[in-house]
């Protein structure tokens, strides 16, 4: 057999650039002749059957060339590079990832002096990729074609699709380049497709600031004040997007609820700038808590946090109460094997502040008071969630020597996820039962405290998310997250 001869899309060749914003715009035209290339060359091949040669168009890429070892304003966490060397990155969506791009390049060609480099790489773009964005095409399974799909056209290749990067496995591109950005441009087509269909929203309307949740209720008290804001023209939030991607500007709009809720339904209060708030719920379980914050990583958020209910340990406290986790005990597993166990996940100072003062101005509670109804401590977070009734003493000990305060399923893999992906992250659980101490979330007590505390909760959460909104990109993003070798971008 002899082989095909290749078919790609003519391409302005790789050009130097030292302004951001013209530097996007390369990329966006890039991205675009290879997209659509893609796309119309397969919505041939499904009318008229296998293409004559192979086809084949190439993700874009930025590269960054430093010859000097001098030091760059290290109090930045990110936009410089440490050292000599070749550096490089596959992009894709860039028009999604406009303002974040533009950032990144932005600081690189600040701190170095020196252009980026901006033209078609050498990585194959999946023709999966290339048509996610067309609703009206999509690539048959496997057999369903005349012809076999990865003969004539690139498929995802799990040797760019991986978080080598971000687990600091000292990948390097095939030419031996550093990587710029802590994924790869295959790795983040394949989250944005996985967001789509976990969450049945589109990943442009996720925003920055990102709360998941264990419970449905929590979804209805977000869609509550997102009513409220919308009516008010000074808030700054603009629409509220729910699965099925609804989109209402108006407080008193009509929002259908899907036939099938996805997996993991998600919700938008969106601001023009990206920097509203998002509502996930994610459900029950660390394998969903994982699931959510592989795939919403690739989109850099500023911040995540849990906001759930958990199940109280000690015996002082009452149901309704908080926690605010400063500390995780992970017997979730999920993670073992890209995060060992070892690795403390440290508390973040701004995050935990936040929390705290958005409890205090919500309940109208400051210093010793606040301690009435929450308490800060060690959050221990399992992968069973009938753990009480195997043999506790195991278990129990366990939480014991940890001082843990409380015990959930999802809040140790949201933070060490966070930790894992540079996102910074905290978690603040409401106390719906005490198994130990003989409370358990039955239907009765159970429909009283989520009458009573769930709405609180939740604009806890909120609050909580704008002030983080308000302070600099710099501090929210501090160095406590990087590790000895970082990538340049965010």
């Amino acid at each position: 057999m002899t082989a095909l001869e290749i078919e790609s899309p003519v391409v302005p060749p790789s050009e130097p650039f030292t302004d951001a914003t013209a530097a996007v715009q390369r990329l966006i035209l890039l991205y675009d002749i290879a997209a659509d290339f893609l796309r119309d060359r397969f919505v041939e091949a499904l009318r008229h059957g296998r293409p004559a040669c192979r086809i084949r168009a190439y993700y874009p890429e930025i590269r960054l060339s430093v010859a000097t070892h001098a030091l760059t304003d290290s109090r930045l966490s990110f936009g410089h590079v440490a050292g000599p060397g070749v550096y490089s990155t596959t992009i894709t969506r860039p028009r999604l990832f406009a303002n974040y791009l533009e950032q990144q390049i932005g600081l690189l060609l600040r701190n170095h002096g020196v252009p980026v480099i901006i033209g078609a790489s050498d990585t194959p773009m999946p023709v999966h990729f290339a048509v996610a964005g067309d609703g009206a095409v999509t690539v048959p399974q496997d057999g369903a074609l005349d012809f076999t799909l990865r003969d004539v056209f690139d498929v995802p290749d799990l040797s760019t699709t991986h978080d080598q990067i971000v687990n600091g496995e000292d990948w390097r591109y095939p030419d031996g380049s550093i990587p710029l950005a802590p994924f790869t441009a295959q790795r983040v087509d394949y989250s944005l497709s996985r967001l789509a269909h976990y969450t049945a929203t589109l990943p442009d309307h996720f925003q920055n600031h990102v709360l998941f949740t264990n419970y449905q209720f929590y979804v209805d008290e977000f869609e509550a004040y997102a009513r409220h804001v919308l009516a008010d023209p000074d808030s700054g939030y603009t629409s509220f997007v729910a699965p099925g991607n609804v989109e209402i500007t108006e407080p008193d709009a009509a929002l259908p609820i899907p036939a099938k809720l996805p997996q993991m339904p998600s919700y938008h209060l969106r601001r023009p700038d990206g920097n509203g708030i998002t509502l996930v719920n994610i459900g029950v379980g660390p394998s969903n808590a994982k699931t959510a914050t592989d795939h919403i990583a690739v989109l850099r958020p500023h911040a995540w946090l849990m906001v759930g209910h958990c199940a109280g340990l000690r015996n002082s406290q009452r149901l309704g109460d908080f926690v605010l986790a400063h500390a995780y005990l992970r017997e979730d597993h999920v993670l073992d094997d890209d995060l060992p166990v070892w690795v403390p996940i440290p508390a973040l100072a701004e995050i935990q502040i936040a929390l705290q003062d958005a409890v205090a101005e919500v309940t109208e509670l400051k210093d010793y008071e606040l301690k009435r109804i929450m308490r800060t401590g060690t959050v221990a977070t399992i992968d069973n969630r009938n753990w009480e009734l195997r043999d506790q003493s195991g278990p129990v000990h366990r939480l014991s020597l940890s001082r843990a305060i409380a015990l959930d399923m999802e809040s140790a893999t949201i933070a060490a996820n966070g930790f894992r992906f540079r996102v910074p992250y905290g978690t603040l659980l409401c106390v719906s039962d005490k198994p130990l101490h003989g409370e358990l979330k039955l239907p009765g007590m159970a429909s009283d405290f989520y009458r009573t505390q769930v709405a609180r909760h939740m604009m806890i959460g909120v609050r909580a998310m704008e002030m983080l909104r308000a302070m600099p990109l710099e501090k929210i993003h501090s160095r406590k997250l990087r590790s000895f070798e970082e990538t340049a971008f965010l």
